[in-house]
């Protein structure tokens, strides 16, 4: 009798090709999962991190330490910690959120910063430059404006900056013509409109003289003092907007090396000893 072919079968009847390929699902999911909740790379674009980070190191974030936020929705998860001064944050930019920024977080809620003629303070104290913060342009007196400075009309420059209240959930601040370009854009952020009418302030179409912050927001700058579009320029982070913690570079390369196909080319813009680089 004729012996039948038959297809190798695992449990319960699934054949081989079947389970590959669920296994394969299953990995994506996890995948997914982590990258959603836990983890994610980010690659360094610009030289506002330098000498800390460079443009063309790839990096590990940390989602979950502050709370990952759920897709598409304002939920987040419960978080290890709160962000910390000192800390290098990935974070939605609050002008075009489809892009995501690293900076290092200078300023917490509820913070009063200053900076005179380079130096940080915080509540009145000085705060340590980063171990490799670094300044490459020439240095602004103080009472001299700097075009694009937030907020509007102020005579902030990059050195000499403030003072200025990193605002806090709770907040009540005081509405004017003279407070609102400081104001503003938070309060739009927070789902109101916000118009003027010579000194009158008008929230959602009622004059105001005070308003009640509802989030927690913070202050980022760039460890490249002179070459960095951060807080100074654009304003407050809200939390809301936080992505999560620098962890590690993983690879690195030089990206003003050309990538052709040359072998040694190519070893040559790979930056062996930035890899594993503990971010802090």
């Amino acid at each position: 009798m004729k012996k039948q072919n038959t297809t190798p079968k695992g449990k319960n009847g699934k054949t081989q090709s079947r389970e590959w390929f669920e296994a394969l699902i299953i990995a994506a999911l996890v995948a997914t999962v982590l990258r959603m909740f836990v983890i994610e790379s980010y690659r360094i674009p610009t030289g506002s991190m330098e000498k800390t980070l460079l443009a063309g190191d790839f990096l590990f974030v940390n989602k979950f330490v502050y709370g990952a936020r759920v897709p598409f929705t304002d939920i987040r998860l419960p978080k290890v910690h709160d962000v910390r001064r000192g800390d290098i944050i990935v974070f939605k930019f609050p002008r075009d959120r489809s892009l995501n920024y690293i900076k290092r977080c200078i300023a917490l809620p509820g913070d009063n910063l200053e900076i005179r003629n380079q130096q940080v303070y915080i509540n009145g104290k000085l705060s340590p430059q980063p171990p490799h913060a670094q300044f490459i342009g020439a240095k602004m007196p103080p009472g001299v404006p700097e075009f694009q400075i937030f907020p509007s009309m102020s005579d902030f420059n990059k050195d000499n900056y403030g003072p200025i209240h990193i605002p806090h959930s709770g907040d009540q601040i005081t509405l004017s013509a003279k407070t609102l370009p400081l104001y503003r854009d938070l309060i739009a952020y927070e789902g109101h409109t916000v118009s003027q009418s010579g000194d009158q302030v008008f929230i959602d179409g009622q004059a105001a003289s005070r308003y009640m912050v509802s989030r927690n927001y913070y202050f980022a700058m760039g460890d490249n003092r002179d070459n960095s579009l951060d807080s100074r320029y654009w304003g407050f982070l809200p939390e809301s907007d936080m992505v999560g913690q620098a962890m590690m570079v993983y690879w690195s390369w030089d990206p003003d090396l050309p990538l052709l196909f040359d072998p040694v080319e190519k070893i040559a813009s790979i930056r062996w000893n930035r890899m594993g680089l503990v971010v802090h």
